[in-house]
């Protein structure tokens, strides 16, 4: 049994037969695979099917990722139990860093495997900055066209999560996203 399922166990937060249900198993390379077994008591609303769905659809497109399979184990057993519960409306995942944001209700949060960090925006202090300069003379760094979904927070703890573009086919794409972040920023 899992030493972080077996505390909670003896913290009398699971059941014993709750957590007869999770077996887990560790494959050759050293990473662990969570199998629920057990019976659901009750079947689960459209919501939380939905809810259920873009979590898994996150965990999915972060396992694709080319990361060490430390930062994979991060994102699958860190990440992913902070997320149950929780209404994932949306996210993005950075192919070349490997951080990735989630869209929640009311708030962002950011993770970055590689410096161990899940952070935790909230709506009312995020911003969105676009940055169109194809009408302009060539920019020195030859960015056409940026957008930025920022914070107003402390130093430390600054959201930045930026897209850039140097060539007129991908400025649709991140329109796209700027239109994503709007919507949600809006509701």
């Amino acid at each position: 049994m899992d030493s972080y399922l077996y505390l909670r166990y003896l913290m009398c937060e699971f059941s014993l037969s709750i957590l007869s249900g999770l077996c887990t198993s560790e494959k050759s390379q050293k990473k662990v695979v969570f199998k629920w077994v057990g019976v659901n008591s009750r079947p689960m609303s459209a919501e939380e099917t939905v809810a259920h769905l873009r979590v898994q659809e996150y965990l999915d497109d972060v396992s694709q990722l080319d990361i060490p399979p430390a930062h994979t184990e991060w994102y699958n057993v860190d990440v992913a139990s902070l997320l149950t519960g929780s209404r994932v409306l949306g996210h993005e995942v950075d192919q070349c860093t490997g951080d990735s944001l989630l869209f929640l209700e009311r708030s962002v949060m950011f993770c970055s495997p590689s410096a161990g960090k899940m952070q935790h925006f909230p709506k009312h202090l995020l911003h969105c900055f676009v940055d169109d300069n194809r009408g302009k003379c060539q920019e020195h760094d030859g960015v056409l066209f940026r957008a930025e979904l920022f914070s107003i927070s402390p130093t430390e703890e600054q959201l930045c999560w930026e897209h850039c573009c140097r060539s007129e086919m991908e400025v649709p794409e991140i329109q796209g996203r700027v239109a994503r972040w709007l919507s949600w920023l809006n509701v």
